[in-house]
């Protein structure tokens, strides 16, 4: 089993989204953190493979936290690797989280499927390395393999999403949002005569790959309607 520290300073942020780890096979929660200061400790006590990392924390951003991590807080040092969950959008703090060493950026909010990808994504890296002698040099087409894993964002889509049918999607998208406008997943469908369910998957894995960003628009009842947007 993988072990996940979550840290976010909301208490039902963190709830939700341990909800989420322990649905992924292979993944378990060992602790929960609200605060810089507190999820230092626990990486220090719990020793996690993963720290799903906020930067909106009471007392230290989380890109403080990663510079930390980064330094070691122990002896020998924890260093776990680090996916980014925020509501943080701004240039600097994406540049930040990618020169600290995060293995990727989710923007709140984002969905189960999204994590779940990322989850998987860092399961395939993590047994790769573990796979890889560790006596003897490593080949370039092994690094290529690590690599590639990690950039995944980069890659055709994942299994049960036609790469012809992404490129459709990613056209209307492209087309409709812009002038800086936004799109459901029902007008996707009416454009591209998929599915809405169909168009949401190819949506969601846009947003997941970091090509495109995802909004919550409230109305009066019910659940809010999720908007999306091409990251230009």
């Amino acid at each position: 089993m993988i072990k996940v520290l979550v840290v976010d300073d909301d208490f039902m942020v963190a709830k939700i989204h341990s909800g989420y780890v322990a649905r992924v096979d292979g993944f378990e929660v060992v602790g929960v953190a609200h605060t810089g200061a507190d999820a230092v400790r626990a990486v220090d006590e719990l020793r996690p493979e993963l720290v799903l990392l906020d930067i909106y924390l009471p007392d230290m951003d989380g890109l403080s936290v990663l510079r930390q991590l980064r330094a070691g807080t122990s002896r020998p040092a924890a260093e776990p690797d680090v996916i980014v969950i925020t509501a943080a959008r701004d240039l600097d703090t994406v540049r930040g989280a990618i020169r600290g060493g995060a293995l990727h950026y989710l923007i709140k909010p984002f969905s189960y499927e999204a994590l779940r990808d990322q989850l998987e994504n860092f399961r395939s890296l993590h047994r790769k390395l573990s796979e890889l002698p560790g006596d003897s040099p490593t080949a370039q087409r092994d690094v290529d393999q690590l690599f590639g894993t990690r950039t995944r964002g980069t890659a055709p889509p994942p299994k049960g999403l036609a790469a012809e049918t992404a490129e459709i999607v990613e056209r209307i998208l492209r087309e409709r949002t812009a002038g800086g406008g936004d799109l459901s997943a029902a007008e996707c469908a009416d454009a591209t005569e998929l599915s809405r369910v169909s168009a949401r998957k190819y949506l969601e894995h846009f947003v997941t790959s970091g090509r495109a960003e995802v909004r919550l628009r409230y109305g009066g009842t019910g659940r809010p309607e999720r908007r999306y947007r091409w990251n230009s």
